[in-house]
């Protein structure tokens, strides 16, 4: 089966399209002909080779999440699951192939009239979104500050913040046109990149949810009201200063929460229910996916240029 794997760490053009052997499920796993395969943040920080220092090696097929139809399963997995048609979470590593496998306990069944594209870009981000804005002890009539709001986490997040009843809900993004699609999705105010632009924002923010770390995080730090909470949930920018925790100590009186989040720490069962919620309000036009575009498989260089290059606007899928 055709695969793409990280031939060498660095640009896009790194990636190679390979023929590996298809997976057989072990036990506890199916198996899933895949029909759409989400393309993240995670990916191009393994595919420049960022996290090589936790075990990411040249060779490593990328992908995290796909949607597909099961065809066959591991001992000691129910055989009903051949056939439906689900969202998978493969781990860091399996999704960019034709044929995937994954644990059944991260295995979720679609329910009608959502797409595997809508899935992918919901089903990993949704969840980081849901989990962010409680592990920020989020509360409604809360200001909220979304940075890098143009992907699928961000647009999530912005989305909910709305819903939960934030007072206000800025985004950072590159943009006028995309501040125009994120006021569209809720959200009230749009900043720049920096976290100017924006003379009727508020002037500080109670939570701020990070999708991009990297050298400007300290400034974001500084727009947090007294006992703000800042959130940051990826490094797609980077990562920050190493004494970036100087700009919380130097604002000790104002009594200032930073924390990471990664949707590991939370329980397996908790992560199927709030996805599971989720998929079923994307189906129902509730809650809205942005799908960038769905490229070929083998044009897996092409969708980490764009992505890179700051071009996409929710997430770019992969379809053998």
């Amino acid at each position: 089966m055709k695969a793409v794997v990280i031939r060498t760490f660095g640009d896009p053009e790194g990636l190679e399209v390979v023929e590996v052997p298809v997976p057989v499920p072990a036990p506890g796993q199916v198996q899933i002909a895949t029909e759409a395969i989400g393309v993240g943040g995670v990916d191009a920080v393994i595919r420049r080779g960022t996290l090589a220092a936790y075990g990411f090696r040249e060779g490593h097929l990328l992908g995290s999440e796909v949607a597909g139809r099961v065809t066959a399963v591991g001992e000691g997995v129910d055989a009903s699951w051949i056939g439906l048609r689900v969202w998978a979470f493969t781990g860091l590593s399996g999704g960019y192939a034709e044929q995937a496998v994954a644990s059944v306990e991260d295995v979720l069944a679609l329910p009608d009239g959502l797409t595997g594209a809508e899935a992918v870009t919901l089903g990993g981000s949704g969840v980081v979104a849901h989990f962010a804005l409680d592990r920020a002890r989020f509360t409604p009539g809360e200001t909220v500050l979304v940075r890098g709001a143009a992907g699928s986490i961000g647009i999530t997040a912005v989305q909910l913040a709305a819903r939960y009843g934030a007072g206000a809900v800025a985004v950072t993004t590159s943009s006028v046109e995309r501040g125009a699609r994120l006021r569209d999705l809720g959200a009230t105010h749009v900043l720049d990149r920096s976290g100017a632009d924006g003379p009727d924002a508020p002037a500080g923010f109670d939570v701020v949810i990070d999708v991009v770390g990297g050298p400007q995080l300290p400034l974001f730090l500084d727009k947090l009201n007294s006992n703000g909470r800042y959130v940051a949930v990826g490094v797609v920018g980077g990562q920050p200063p190493a004494d970036f925790g100087m700009r919380l100590v130097d604002a000790f009186r104002r009594s200032l929460s930073f924390a990471t989040f990664s949707s590991d720490t939370v329980p397996g069962p908790d992560r199927q229910a709030v996805r599971s919620s989720q998929f079923a309000d994307a189906a129902h036009g509730d809650l809205r996916t942005v799908v960038h575009e769905v490229l070929p498989l083998d044009q897996a260089v092409l969708a980490h240029r764009e992505m890179d290059a700051g071009e996409v606007f929710g997430r770019v899928v992969l379809a053998p």
